[in-house]
């Protein structure tokens, strides 16, 4: 398939640039597959359009300050963290790329230095951080890693994670989670609708643009996830008890995917995923996804156009700007069953 067939019109008014005050008043799209029917709600009413045996994964990954903002002379100067090799260790994006020559060693304040220890294949820079608490210096100087096309600064960084971030180690957060609230979380419990939860560390294979025409040349960057024993314990008895698999967010989809063998059963892992979804790959284990309004060309955008079929995916995405659904990170919701 080409990149071309992913590609769809989006006007700026229709890019969210700010989350709603009341995060389940947003906007709900229901698309359902088989009957390729479209419904409009709010995102509140989600308990009472999800069957009582179904089950929602969740990624409880944490956000963290992952921006450093500085000056090299009398320059601007930028490092976004991407994956942690060790504690002190990273995967870096950089700009301006020149001033990150491999071997050069850089002082950014007088807390903080680091060493340039190599390029990789795609760019990133391997950095190593000098510091007596790194951990500690990112929660004072480091800012939160807002996606591109959001053009506005948050007041509180506690807008740009869900309610249930938990493990440290994202640099973008799981937004399909952005919805969910205290009072939505206890509305769920009511009805019996059981919560898992699992980890990926959103890293650049989430939101690395596809550069190839052909999609299949596309080569995902690794991201580090946990799927516990008890969790898969509980997810596969659910299944075979014939309970729904709803996937809060494509980091979610991508654990429970890359975990699952060709019976459709999950297996418990610690490790790395590259996995690639798009038109044409065989579904193992979910059942329904939740997750926001994606980027044009993008790999969520082919994920999601795998699961349901990429003519109803955008001929909703045209429907839902007609409908004055607001887009990306901070957006409206959609749920695919």
């Amino acid at each position: 398939m080409q990149l071309s067939d992913f590609d769809y019109s989006l006007p700026k008014k229709f890019i969210a640039q700010k989350p709603l005050e009341k995060r389940d008043q947003s906007k709900l799209m229901v698309l359902n597959r088989k009957k390729k029917l479209i419904s409009h709600h709010q995102f509140f009413e989600l308990p009472d359009l999800l069957d009582k045996n179904t089950i929602l994964v969740f990624n409880e990954s944490k956000v963290i300050p992952a921006r450093l903002k500085f000056k090299i002379g009398e320059g601007k100067a930028e490092i976004l963290l991407i994956k942690s090799i060790s504690e002190n260790i990273w995967e870096c994006m950089v700009k301006p790329g020149p001033k990150f020559i491999p071997q050069s060693y850089i002082k950014i304040d007088s807390e903080l230095s680091c060493n340039i220890e190599s390029i990789t294949p795609n760019g990133l820079r391997i950095i190593k951080f000098h510091c007596d608490n790194f951990k500690e210096y990112l929660k004072k100087h480091g800012h939160t890693p807002l996606p591109p096309y959001i053009k506005e600064d948050i007041d509180n960084p506690d807008k740009y994670q869900t309610i249930y971030a938990k493990n440290e180690g994202s640099v973008a957060a799981p937004t399909a989670g952005f919805h969910f609230t205290d009072n939505l979380f206890n509305r769920l419990k009511e009805k019996g609708i059981q919560k898992e939860f699992i980890n990926l560390h959103v890293g650049m294979g989430t939101f690395q643009p596809v550069k190839t025409d052909k999609i299949e040349d596309h080569k995902m960057h690794s991201e580090f996830f946990e799927l516990s024993e008890d969790t898969t314990k509980r997810l596969n008895e659910a299944k075979n008890n014939g309970k729904k698999i709803i996937a809060v967010g494509t980091t979610s989809i991508r654990v429970l995917e890359s975990c699952s063998n060709e019976k459709g059963e999950l297996i418990a892992k610690t490790g790395e995923t590259d996995i690639f979804i798009y038109p044409g790959y065989k579904w193992k284990y979910i059942d329904g996804i939740i997750t926001n309004f994606h980027v044009p060309k993008s790999t969520l955008l082919m994920l999601i156009s795998s699961f349901a079929s990429r003519e109803f995916i955008l001929n909703a995405y045209e429907e839902a700007k007609l409908k004055n659904y607001r887009f990306f990170s901070f957006g409206d919701s959609m749920l695919i069953i």
